[in-house]
């Protein structure tokens, strides 16, 4: 099954995720078929950039969202 899920690629003590769309057999920062988006928790306010077109997409071929990927994309729009 396709996911849209967080990434984490900040360093320790200063978490940034990539928004990604992935295969949910893979391992969190394992391999990806796309990157959509980036959310910096450590801005205040949280920064969420997302490519809208990209996240509509994916979601009408069938990759489901996360519980906190939906959140986000409910607080961007």
């Amino acid at each position: 099954m396709v996911k849209i899920r967080l990434q984490r690629v900040g360093k320790k003590k200063a978490p940034f995720y990539h928004i990604v769309v992935a295969d949910s057999r893979r391992a969190r920062d394992g391999r990806i078929i796309e990157q959509i988006g980036t959310y910096d928790p450590m801005t205040e306010p949280s920064t969420v950039a997302l490519d809208k077109e990209l996240v509509e997409k994916w979601i009408k071929n069938g990759a489901k969202p996360t519980d906190t990927v939906k959140r986000l994309i409910d607080e961007a729009k």
